[in-house]
């Protein structure tokens, strides 16, 4: 019986906080050449809420945004044929409301990891780094909708602004955007 009321005590204090999680999925588009084909965006976002000042609630939050694959569209055959990326960004989120529609904005910024594909475009062995990190600002936004107390919905587009991938010609930094939607669990209101 000692071991549960432990665990009770130890957990009472996460009750009385204001915590979120959303699951999100969705595309994830990028800019600039060589061009890459859209891919599925996998989101995860965990958000703790710090102040209260009014209609407005502020939250530090981390964000995982993984894509499995993107295939690389260009002409040049040392190109690499295809990516996968890890978006993972800290961020200050602000939410205003409290009632059925909580509409958001946040900004944050962590790392970029992009893997690389072991082939070229032209079929041969990549001569670069199979793995590769950057750094990456985030910015967007969305808006919750209440369904009951502890589950919402949620939609959100965000931008990742990050350097390049190693496609093995020279290239500047890129936006990768996503635009998504799924559920966001509340808990300790």
């Amino acid at each position: 019986m000692k071991p549960i009321l432990l665990a009770a005590l130890t957990l009472l204090p996460l009750a009385a906080q204001n915590q979120e999680l959303g699951l999100l999925l969705g595309t994830l588009r990028g800019s600039g050449a060589p061009a890459l084909d859209a891919g599925t965006a996998l989101q995860a976002n965990y958000a703790y809420r710090f102040a209260t000042a009014g209609p407005v609630r502020l939250f530090a939050a981390v964000n995982f945004l993984a894509n499995p694959q993107r295939k690389v569209t260009s002409l040049n055959p040392i190109v690499i044929r295809d990516l996968a990326s890890l978006y993972v960004t800290p961020e200050l989120k602000a939410k205003l409301g409290t009632g059925r529609l909580q509409p958001y904005a946040f900004l944050g910024a962590g790392l970029a990891v992009y893997e690389h594909s072991t082939l070229t475009a032209g079929g041969s062995s990549n001569p670069g780094p199979r793995t590769s990190n950057t750094g990456a600002v985030t910015y967007g936004a969305g808006v919750d909708v209440s369904l009951v107390k502890w589950l919402g919905l949620r939609g959100e587009i965000r931008d990742n602004y990050s350097g390049a991938p190693v496609f093995n010609i020279p290239t500047g930094k890129r936006h990768n955007t996503s635009i998504g939607g799924g559920f966001v669990l509340h808990w300790g209101k």
